[in-house]
Parts: C-alpha cells; structure tokens; sequence
C-alpha cells in the first residue's frame, strides 16, 4: 500500500516523522477496508513523486493507530492533513482529484 516515496507512519513515530519534520508533511489517514481510500492510494503516491524533497508524504492506517486520528478529529477516511512547523496547516476529507490536493500543497509550501 506504500508507494516509492511514501512512509507508513504510527502512534508511536507521529511526533518526531511529523510534527518535528523540518519539511511540510502530508499524512493520509486511511484504511484497508476503505474503497476511497484505495482509490486515492495512486494519486497520493503521485503527488509524493511530484512534491519529493519539498515534501513529506506519510500514510496513516487508523485501524492500527487510533490515538493520532482520535487526537486530530478524524471522524471520515480518506483525511488528508498537511503540517508545517507542527501544526495543522491544511485538510481535505475524501476522494478527490490531484489537482485539488496541489493547490492545498502549493499554499502551505508558497
């Protein structure tokens, strides 16, 4: 499910692969059983490609960690949040186009 460019992420390394990165990190939030979230498996990967070394792209599955949703107030998968310096910059819930996914990106990284 992890693409060249993308990185599992849990609980346990949240705070220092996200929350200490020096770079903006994205992080979908997602799960096996979720059809969307498979569907936006490519374009996530795509985008990780697009973006790599201005960008962390990370994967999140929320049925094996449930502390970092639960803190972030995941309640819909496929949620993907953008970080910078820590906080939450950006958030988009569910399956959309890449397109939507790089204009939330160039914001945070502009």
């Amino acid at each position: 499910m992890v693409g060249q460019f993308v990185s599992e992420v849990n609980d346990a390394s949240f705070e220092k692969e996200v929350l200490q990165s020096d770079q903006p990190v994205l992080v979908d939030f997602w799960a096996a059983w979720c059809g969307p979230c498979r569907a936006l498996a490519p374009v996530v990967d795509e985008v990780a490609t697009s973006y790599q070394g201005k960008l962390k792209v990370m994967k999140m599955d929320v049925d094996s960690n449930t502390a970092t949703p639960m803190r972030y107030g995941i309640r819909g998968i496929p949620a993907l949040l953008i970080f910078k310096g820590g906080k939450v910059a950006d958030q988009i819930v569910g399956f959309v186009p890449k397109d939507t996914i790089d204009k939330s990106i160039l914001k945070v990284l502009a």
